[in-house]
């Protein structure tokens, strides 16, 4: 029986984080399929198809990793594309409240699908998108936590606000 997860998120923007859990998710799964977000609460400083577009690149080396954009309940597009795992990252104790309740509540709303949680390499386990995309927007360096397409997108985003 083949396994299949998905990686839902805003990736907004993509991080050296992400892509860590991606390419260790990518060994432990036979697909993984990275779901950005087109709706969320927060307010993304790219547009769904630019963080599609930077994913893509970024995970263009993970042969079996695809990048789509979706909108709707994670759950309902897991079940709608055949993903029988949902992976989340835990960074540290603070993100394992929110995530509990996620996975309870994916599991309340779909019983046949599963919530994996991985934890980030050491180097990785302070970077938030959040941060990367202040720190980028505000000129700092961020080229040790994202890739540089992503770096060269934040630079760009920056500069079209001066």
């Amino acid at each position: 029986m083949k396994r299949n997860a998905v990686y839902p998120g805003t990736f907004d923007p993509i991080t050296n984080g992400h892509h860590d859990l991606i390419k260790r998710a990518a060994g432990i799964f036979d697909r993984v399929v990275v779901a950005i977000a087109a709706h969320s609460t927060k307010t993304p400083l790219f547009g769904l198809e630019e963080r599609v577009d930077l994913a893509q690149q970024v995970l263009h080396g993970i042969p079996n990793v695809q990048v789509v954009g979706y909108t709707g309940l994670t759950v309902e597009f897991a079940r709608q594309n055949g993903l029988q795992v949902i992976v989340r990252g835990l960074r540290a104790v603070s993100d394992f409240e929110f995530e509990f309740q996620l996975a309870t509540m994916s599991r309340h709303l779909m019983r046949d699908i599963e919530t994996v949680f991985l934890t980030p390499q050491e180097q990785f386990t302070f970077i938030s998108s959040s941060l990367v995309r202040e720190i980028g927007m505000l000129g700092g360096e961020v080229s040790e936590f994202v890739h540089p397409v992503v770096q060269a997108a934040l630079k760009q985003k920056r500069e079209a606000e001066l």
